[in-house]
C-alpha cells in the first residue's frame, strides 16, 4: 500500500529528527584540526553539561549506545571484578551479557521486566559485601523494553546507607533529555547515553559523563583497553579536540539539538515529556488495557508499554498498523516478544502528534479485533487540554 503524507515513528527511538537539527547536519564538513571545529567542540562539551546535570567531563564516541556501555565498563572494572545489576528488562540483560564477555564476575538479581531496580535489595547486597567484592552497581534508568524506570537518587542513597565504596553506573539512553536527571546530585558515576532518543539526533554518538571517583578508578584499572579509554579524549578535549577522528556533521547536528532543549528549557522538556505519557496512560486504561509497568512510581516518560490481553497478539496489531496507517510502534523484546506493544512519546513531539498515534492505535486495535473499552482517546485528550 502506498502511502501519503509523513511517516509516524513512534518507536521508542530512534526518534524524529528535527528539521532544525537536519539541516546543521548537511553543514559541510570541516578541518577537525581547525579552529573552527575547536570552537564546535567546546560549545558541545558546554551544552551537554546541564543535559546530564554535571560540571564534570562528558566523553563523546563515534559509537551507539552500546559502545558508551562498553567504555563505562572497560575504564571501571577489570576482568574477574565483581559488579551487581538487574533483570529489570532487555537492554539491562544485553549489559549483563556484555560485563560477562568482559570478565566481570555479575551477581544479577532477577526480576519480572514490570519493575525497576529495588533500592532496598542494593543496600543488603551491598550490606552483605563486607570485603567490598562488589565494584560497580550497574542500573539502567529507564528500560526502553519495558517502560520502567529504575529510582536512582533512591539507589545512591541505598548504597550510601551501606557505607559501600562500589561505583554506580547508569544507562540513561532513552532517558536523558527527557526525564529530571542530575548526574552530579545523584552520585552517578558514569553515566551513559546515545544520540538518537532524547537527543533527536540520528544514531551514531555515544556518551560517557564521569565523576572525579569514576576517572580516579579508570587511572588505577589494570586492563587493556584503546578506543574506548577515557583519558586521551579527556586530554584531547581540553584544547577543543578529539584523538582520532570525530564525527563532526553529528557534532553540527548535536550543538543545534542542544541549542533546542536550551531554548525550551530542560524544566519545561519534562514537564512536556511527562504530560504526553501521562496522556498515553490514560488513554490505555480508558481502553481497559494493562501496563507493563507495575509501580506508578515507576512510570517512564519516554514511551508506555502496553500489554496485550488474551491471546492477541502484539506483533499482528503493530503490522496492521503499519500497513493501514503507516505508523511504527515498538516491538516486544526478550521475554516481552509479541506480548507488548511499545509506544515512543520522546524527543521532538507535541500535541497534535500524540493526538494522531493514539488514534492510529484505537483503530489499530480495532481492526485487529482486540476487545476494548470506549473513551480511551477522549480520555487523554482530556488530559492535554486540561493540562
Amino acid at each position: 500500500m502506498s502511502h501519503t503524507g509523513r511517516h509516524f515513528l513512534q518507536i521508542p527511538g530512534p526518534t524524529n529528527v528535527p528539521d532544525r537539527v537536519l539541516r546543521a547536519l548537511s553543514a559541510p564538513t570541516i578541518d577537525h584540526r581547525g579552529p573552527e571545529f575547536v570552537k564546535l567542540t567546546r560549545e558541545v562539551l558546554d551544552g551537554l553539561k546541564p543535559v546530564f546535570g554535571t560540571s564534570g567531563p562528558v566523553i563523546i564516541y563515534p559509537s551507539s549506545g552500546t559502545g558508551a556501555w562498553e567504555a563505562a565498563l572497560v575504564n571501571t572494572v577489570a576482568p574477574g571484578d565483581k559488579v551487581l545489576c538487574f533483570e529489570t528488562g532487555h537492554f539491562a540483560t544485553l549489559w549483563r551479557d556484555m560485563a560477562l564477555k568482559l570478565g566481570l564476575d555479575v551477581d544479577f538479581v532477577p526480576g519480572d521486566w514490570r519493575r525497576g531496580a529495588n533500592p532496598q535489595t542494593v543496600r543488603e547486597r551491598l550490606e552483605a559485601d563486607t570485603d567490598h567484592a562488589i565494584k560497580a552497581v550497574m542500573v539502567v534508568h529507564n528500560e526502553t523494553s519495558t517502560g520502567v524506570t529504575s529510582r536512582i537518587s533512591e539507589i545512591r542513597a541505598a548504597i550510601d546507607a551501606a557505607a559501600h565504596p562500589a561505583l554506580l553506573l547508569v544507562d540513561t539512553v532513552s532517558s536523558l533529555g527527557c526525564m529530571d536527571y542530575h548526574h552530579d546530585a545523584w552520585g552517578v558515576d558514569v553515566t551513559v547515553c546515545g544520540s538518537q532518543k532524547g537527543l533527536m539526533l540520528p544514531p551514531g554518538l555515544g556518551f560517557n559523563a564521569i565523576s572525579e571517583k569514576a576517572q580516579a578508578a579508570a587511572g588505577k584499572i589494570d586492563r587493556a583497553r584503546s578506543y574506548w579509554d577515557w583519558e586521551p579524549i579527556i586530554e584531547a578535549n581540553r584544547s577543543g579536540a578529539f584523538p582520532y577522528t570525530p564525527a563532526t556533521n553529528l557534532l553540527y547536528g548535536l550543538r543545534e539539538a542542544l541549542a533546542m532543549l536550551h531554548e525550551e528549557g530542560l524544566p519545561n522538556v519534562f514537564a512536556r515529556h511527562a504530560r504526553h505519557a501521562a496522556a498515553a496512560r490514560a488513554a490505555v486504561r480508558g481502553w481497559g488495557l494493562d501496563l507493563q509497568c507495575a509501580d506508578e512510581r515507576e512510570y517512564s516518560s519516554s514511551l508506555t508499554a502496553v500489554r496485550m490481553p488474551g491471546e492477541s497478539g502484539a506483533d499482528r496489531l503493530r503490522q496492521i498498523i503499519l500497513d493501514r496507517f503507516d505508523m511504527s510502534l515498538g516491538n516486544g523484546l526478550g521475554r516481552l516478544k509479541d506480548a507488548v506493544f511499545r509506544i515512543g512519546h520522546l524527543g521532538h513531539f507535541n500535541d497534535l502528534q500524540l493526538a494522531g498515534t493514539l488514534s492510529g492505535v484505537r483503530m489499530g486495535l480495532h481492526l485487529a479485533g482486540v476487545p476494548i473499552k470506549d473513551g480511551g482517546l477522549d480520555a487523554a485528550l482530556d488530559h492535554l487540554q486540561s493540562n
